[in-house]
């Protein structure tokens, strides 16, 4: 923040130094102006530092403020940078910011934290927010040529507050997926927004070709992929259900933190069933782009399922 002060400052005087010094000492000497008289809002702001002169807010100099302020607090250099002040070892220091993006080396300002921490803090919980509440770009699903359907809760609200609603489908929509789907595939793999939207936005476009082209490679046939919108995880074992599946994968959106908002998950599971326990899913988690590369995630997928098709086991019981 007090680099931020500093560049205001400088702009405002170098704004000021274009001032011919009859314009400023005009500026300076003429009293307040009425309603009538006032001057537009481009030009109106920072008499305090400018000694009651008006500054021009669209002028080059201010132009270059505004840019160099707008710093995404959420990017990984900006976080990089440590600001602990007086650290020990300072190398030591800026070498573990790069390699996590935890919270270490922020500092304080008495017992509270500092500003840009605050700040970062802040800015991290509304993309976890916009995560959870924004939909998946229809877009990104017609790209990929996939067809929708939903749960059975209505908005994003039941989504958030039944969680059993989402594990379910109508029966008018389990009909839609026999019609549209391949019936007993090896392996029916589908999307799910599930508590982030953000992951599959992220992720979708690089995972799901990966993973079909190596099941591809390794002769697996696959169903038809489709999307499932407010979905949670055992909605699988419905799809499983429903299609007859061997093996279900669902690529699904977890629940954001405040160190990444854009993580997905690949739960498997060889003939899921309504009602099974949850010791029977295998699990990839961590798929972004500071984790598991959704590229080689979906390869690795593709091994796991190949695994458990050989073994007719996942979950616990798969022993890799």
């Amino acid at each position: 923040m007090e680099d931020i002060l500093e560049m205001i400052t400088r702009a405002v005087m170098k704004e000021l130094e274009n001032l011919p010094p009859s314009d400023a000492a005009q500026v300076s000497a003429s009293p307040a102006k009425g309603p009538s008289q006032a001057a537009p809002p481009a030009q109106e702001a920072l008499r305090d530092l400018s000694g009651g002169a008006l500054v021009d807010l669209t002028s080059d100099a201010m132009v270059d403020l505004t840019s160099a302020a707008m710093v995404d607090l959420t990017s990984a250099a900006h976080k990089a940078v440590p600001t602990l002040q007086n650290p020990q070892n300072p190398e030591a220091l800026a070498g573990m910011k790069r390699r996590t993006p935890a919270r270490i080396g922020v500092g304080k300002a008495g017992p509270r934290l500092r500003t840009d921490t605050m700040l970062t803090l802040r800015a991290d919980h509304a993309v976890a927010r916009d995560a959870v509440f924004r939909d998946v770009d229809p877009a990104l699903l017609g790209e990929l040529g996939l067809f929708s359907v939903q749960t059975l809760c209505q908005d994003r609200n039941e989504h958030l507050t039944r969680p059993d609603l989402g594990r379910r489908f109508s029966p008018e929509t389990t009909n839609e997926l026999k019609a549209k789907c391949r019936q007993a595939p090896q392996v029916q793999i589908y999307l799910s927004d599930g508590l982030s939207s953000q992951a599959v936005d992220a992720n979708a476009r690089d995972i799901l070709p990966s993973l079909l082209d190596a099941l591809r490679d390794y002769g697996i046939t696959a169903g038809t992929p489709f999307f499932v919108r407010f979905g949670r995880v055992p909605a699988m074992d419905a799809v499983s259900e429903a299609l007859g599946a061997e093996v279900t994968c669902v690529l699904i959106g977890e629940r954001p933190g405040l160190a990444t908002a854009d993580s997905m998950s690949a739960y498997i599971a060889y003939k899921a069933t309504v009602g099974m326990p949850e010791a029977r899913r295998t699990v990839v988690s961590n798929i972004h782009k500071g984790g598991i590369p959704a590229v080689e995630a979906g390869a690795h997928i593709a091994g796991l399922i190949k695994t458990m098709l050989e073994r007719k086991k996942s979950g616990v019981e798969l022993q890799l």
